[in-house]
């Protein structure tokens, strides 16, 4: 099979026939053969319906819906899991991401062997405080701190090898961030490619504000687990031996201060008025901590389990 084409969705049901006649168009002028996987991430309109239509007239088409609201990236997980094509390209089911663009994607993979192609919307329709602008902070920060040269990292429009979805793990929020999990398991081919971006034409926009604030949390939740996550005593360890050192030798200098004064026959007050006392204390504390964090994560890291972060109550074809 050609391709596997991922649509998470919520609440679409406006566009998303348009949406599946224009993807069958466009894969039948190319020859391709295919399948559409509508991922329905917890809808409370009549996209399931419209969905289970479209896959009782064409078996190409295929369905998970979740139980609630889970999330982008725990939709991609599923349909991630389930994709069978070759190449996987993945869009957004309310028709800003134009299937015109699949071909030259999916030739991309193909013919120049790219791991991964992540789509740009160099011109975009969105209003420039709501998006355009938190979107280039956000991906300027994205570039800085994971190396991953992309300029549009949370454009839903990527093309992928099936052995890339097949080798990453997509959780919480991290959708936005596929090209630095692609990376860190050691696919370091990844291209970009300018796409169309269209207007909205039915309903509102799911995203607000408070994604981006997410977005920069998950950017360092992520360069944490890339340089940390296999090995987490090396940073809490590591910081833990350096506080519990700088105790030691507070504590250290105030038994050496009280022995010199005892030993001169000189006054000397009580060791809690020292303020080195506290520093030493506190600090020895914190050491212990975080040595202490380090080691359970090492445990939690090798007796995890893959739990899935979803249900789904059904699934089609």
């Amino acid at each position: 099979m050609n391709l596997s084409l991922l649509i998470p969705l919520l609440n679409e049901d406006e566009s998303l026939r348009e949406l599946y006649t224009w993807i069958v168009s466009v894969m039948k002028s190319k020859n391709y053969s295919y399948e559409i996987i509508f991922l329905d991430d917890g809808s409370t309109d009549k996209s399931w319906a419209i969905i289970e239509e479209l896959a009782a007239e064409n078996p190409n088409v295929k369905g998970i819906r979740f139980m609630r609201n889970y999330g982008k990236s725990q939709a991609l997980h599923a349909g991630f899991a389930k994709a069978q094509g070759d190449v996987v390209i993945t869009m957004d089911a309310d028709l800003q991401d134009s299937p015109e663009e699949i071909p030259g994607l999916y030739e991309m993979i193909v013919t120049q062997n790219y791991d991964l192609v992540s789509g740009w919307k160099k011109k975009r329709y969105d209003s420039i405080m709501a998006k355009n602008l938190p979107s280039k902070l956000f991906n300027w920060a994205a570039r800085k701190t994971s190396g991953v040269q992309l300029n549009d990292f949370n454009c839903g429009l990527k093309a992928y090898k099936n052995v890339v979805i097949k080798n990453i793990e997509v959780s919480g929020e991290m959708h936005r961030y596929i090209p630095v999990l692609a990376k860190n398991a050691g696919f370091g081919k990844i291209g970009e490619q300018i796409v169309q971006h269209q207007a909205r034409k039915y309903g509102e926009t799911k995203f607000g504000m408070e994604r981006f604030i997410n977005g920069f949390l998950d950017l360092i939740t992520i360069w944490f687990i890339s340089k940390f996550g296999k090995r987490p005593m090396h940073l809490f360890g590591a910081l833990g031996s350096l506080m519990f050192i700088i105790g030691f030798v507070s504590a250290g200098y105030i038994g050496f201060s009280k022995l010199y004064h005892m030993y001169n026959g000189m006054r000397y007050s009580l060791v809690t008025d020292n303020p080195w006392f506290y520093i030493a204390l506190t600090t020895m504390i914190l050491g212990t901590q975080l040595f202490l964090a380090g080691f359970l994560g090492e445990i939690i890291l090798r007796t995890k389990n893959n739990e899935k972060r979803y249900k789904v109550s059904m699934e089609l074809n």
